[in-house]
């Protein structure tokens, strides 16, 4: 059990930072944002269950072979008020660690979506109180505010797009048809709860730099894939234009005009994604502007089937195997 605690315990670090690290770094993400997308949830679900594994086997070593017959020996022993000869100080940091580290990441999760409904249920009652429907939009509300806004508000049952009258301003018809169409994507494609989980993993490990560095990845990658459907609905050009033009906005910019939005997505797509990747992004999301536009106005071909297959696959290496080493131990 001693050389799986260990095993797991490698494989924990590779995940902590090198291997995102270099997921972070890569260009290929912003082609295929969906196997990206994937793939960093692999890591971060992978990791978590190395690190806990690791410390709880090293933990139960003392008590059993493997990990039915340690916890079974360890529920046994603490009835008794005894230990076993050879548990050590380490072993019972070990056991308490892979305890309190668990506990803290599942209950940080469940207070997460537990605040994050609470707060869209105030919002849903403000939006109804302070906001006009859309004419011939079904589940579309409008706001009277002059800057450009548009977000979705995910609901059971009851989910809505809100537009600002800024946002219709600002925008031509076809622009706010690619508008809508992205926003719709997030709630069709529940793109909140992966967004969800990754703010509970970096708010539970603030001090942990790729959890900052995962989350903000995510952001981008689910972006892209709004991006991805709403060019379905619009071409290519008028989602860039349009990404521009709000994003420039609301990063407190006088909203440039169509041939200035052209030349920046000219310039975007000159400077690629940069040579830390699309997705060494920031935070906010008027940041993401660039990447997103680069993207639209020079597209990649997307990964090839067999690329994206290998991802598929070491993503679900990433997940099994750990729980195979763990409960194999």
């Amino acid at each position: 059990m001693i050389t799986a605690a260990a095993l797991l315990g490698v494989i924990a670090l590779l995940l902590a930072w090198p291997v995102p690290l270099a997921l972070a770094r890569a260009g290929w993400p912003a082609r295929s944002p969906g196997v990206a997308l994937v793939l960093w949830q692999a890591i971060a679900l992978s990791g978590g269950l190395s690190m806990i594994g690791s410390l709880l086997l090293y933990g139960l070593v003392p008590f059993g072979a493997n990990l039915g017959a340690g916890v079974s020996a360890l529920s046994g022993d603490l009835r008794a008020g005894t230990l076993p000869v050879g548990t050590s100080v380490s072993h019972v940091l070990a056991l308490g660690a892979a305890i309190l580290l668990g506990t803290h990441l599942l209950l940080n999760l469940l207070a997460t979506f537990v605040r994050a409904e609470r707060q869209r249920r105030r919002h849903h009652t403000l939006i109804a109180l302070l906001s006009d429907p859309l004419h011939g939009q079904p589940g579309m509300r409008v706001i009277d505010h002059p800057a450009p806004v548009a977000y979705c508000l995910p609901g059971a049952g009851h989910s809505a797009t809100v537009l600002s009258n800024g946002l219709l301003r600002l925008l031509d018809a076809e622009q706010v048809r690619a508008v809508i169409a992205h926003e719709q994507a997030h709630l069709v494609q529940q793109h909140h709860l992966v967004l969800l989980a990754f703010k509970s993993w970096h708010s539970a490990l603030p001090w942990f730099p790729i959890a900052n560095r995962a989350e903000n990845a995510v952001a981008l990658l689910v972006e892209m894939l709004a991006d991805d459907h709403a060019r379905r609905v619009v071409d290519d050009h008028t989602l860039a234009r349009a990404i521009a033009l709000t994003g420039f906005a609301l990063a407190g910019f006088a909203a440039p005009s169509l041939g200035e939005a052209d030349a920046t997505a000219r310039a975007a797509a000159s400077a690629s994604l940069t040579e830390k990747g699309p997705v060494a992004a920031p935070e906010h999301a008027a940041q993401q502007v660039m990447p997103r536009v680069a993207r639209l106005v020079n597209p990649a071909v997307p990964l090839r089937y067999s690329a994206t297959a290998g991802a598929l696959t070491v993503s679900v290496v990433l997940l099994a195997g750990p729980a195979f080493i763990l409960f194999a131990a």
